[in-house]
C-alpha cells in the first residue's frame, strides 16, 4: 500500500515505520492516524515494528492546522475515535515495539512513543508534555504512562511546567529505556531490532500481555496469569529450542513456535 504520511517497509523481521512529515516536524494529521493504524496492521509477518520519524523530530504531536476552525474541534472525538485505536494496535501488537525516537517528541507524539514497549531516544532528542501551553491537558495516553513511567511528582512537574527533558533525563527518570549518543543512534537501534527479530516471539508477547496487565491486578491475579502465561510457553518450541541451545552451549535459533 502506498501512503502520503509515512513509510513503512518489512525487512529481515523487521518492520520500520517512518512518520514522514518533516516540513511540519511530523505533526499528527488525521490522515497520518489512520495510515499509521493502516501500517500497523500490515505488519503482521514482522517480528518487531520500529516507529521513528523523518527529518530532525521524531513528532511534534497534533497538527494544529488539521483543522479550519480550531475552536470547532471536538477533542473527544477525535482521541476516541482516532488516537484510541492507534495506540491500542501499539500496546496491543503481537510483537515488540520500538519507539526510535529521532529528535523532538511533544505532545501527543511523546506519548506514542511512551506507549511503545521500548524507547530508544538519540542524545539530542527532548521531550515535552506541551499541553499545558495550550490550555490543555496530556492525551494520547500521556495522563496513563507518565506516572506509571516516573511517578507522580515528576509527571505532574512535566505536566504542569510543559518543560523540555532531555533524553538522558528521560533515561535517567526511567520513562525511556536508554538514550543513546546521536552518531550511535542508528546502529544501536537497529541492533536492538534485530536482537528482538530473532528472539522468541511468543514469549515476548506473552511479556507484553502479563507487564501491562500488572497494573490492573492484585498479587494474586498476576501471579495467576503469570502461571498461564508460563504454562503455554513451557509448551513451546521455542522454550524447547532454548533449553537445547543451553545444553549444547549453542546460540538459540527462535522460530516464533
Amino acid at each position: 500500500m502506498t501512503w502520503t504520511c509515512i513509510r513503512s517497509r518489512i525487512e529481515a523481521g523487521v518492520a520500520t515505520i517512518t512518520l514522514n512529515r518533516p516540513d511540519v516536524m511530523n505533526a499528527l494529521s488525521s490522515q497520518m492516524r489512520r495510515e499509521l493504524c493502516e501500517a500497523l496492521d500490515e505488519a503482521g509477518d514482522a517480528r518487531v515494528i520500529v516507529l521513528t520519524g523523518e527529518g530532525r523530530a521524531f513528532c511534534s504531536g497534533q497538527d494544529l492546522a488539521d483543522a479550519k476552525d480550531i475552536a470547532a474541534v471536538d477533542f473527544e472525538t477525535i482521541l476516541n475515535e482516532e488516537y484510541v485505536p492507534l495506540l491500542r494496535r501499539i500496546t496491543d501488537a503481537p510483537v515488540p515495539v520500538i519507539a526510535a525516537v529521532n529528535g523532538a517528541a511533544a505532545g501527543a507524539g511523546a506519548n506514542i512513543a511512551l506507549a511503545c514497549d521500548v524507547v530508544i531516544a538519540a542524545e539530542s532528542a527532548v521531550f515535552i508534555q506541551a499541553f499545558a501551553r495550550i490550555g490543555l491537558i496530556p492525551d494520547a495516553g500521556g495522563t496513563h504512562w507518565l506516572p506509571r513511567k516516573v511517578g507522580l511528582a515528576r509527571a505532574m512537574g512535566a505536566a504542569l511546567f510543559a518543560d523540555k527533558i532531555s533524553a538522558r533525563q528521560a533515561a535517567d527518570w526511567g520513562m525511556i529505556w536508554e538514550a543513546v549518543p546521536d552518531a550511535d543512534f542508528t546502529a544501536v537501534v537497529a541492533a536492538r531490532a534485530a536482537h528482538l527479530a530473532n528472539g522468541p516471539t511468543r514469549a515476548y508477547r506473552a511479556v507484553k500481555q502479563a507487564l501491562r496487565a500488572s497494573f490492573a491486578l492484585d498479587l494474586a491475579a498476576a501471579l495467576e496469569v503469570e502461571a498461564r502465561l508460563q504454562g503455554d510457553l513451557g509448551q513451546s518450541g521455542d522454550f524447547r529450542e532454548g533449553v537445547a541451545a543451553f545444553l549444547e552451549k549453542r546460540p538459540a535459533r527462535f522460530t516464533g513456535a
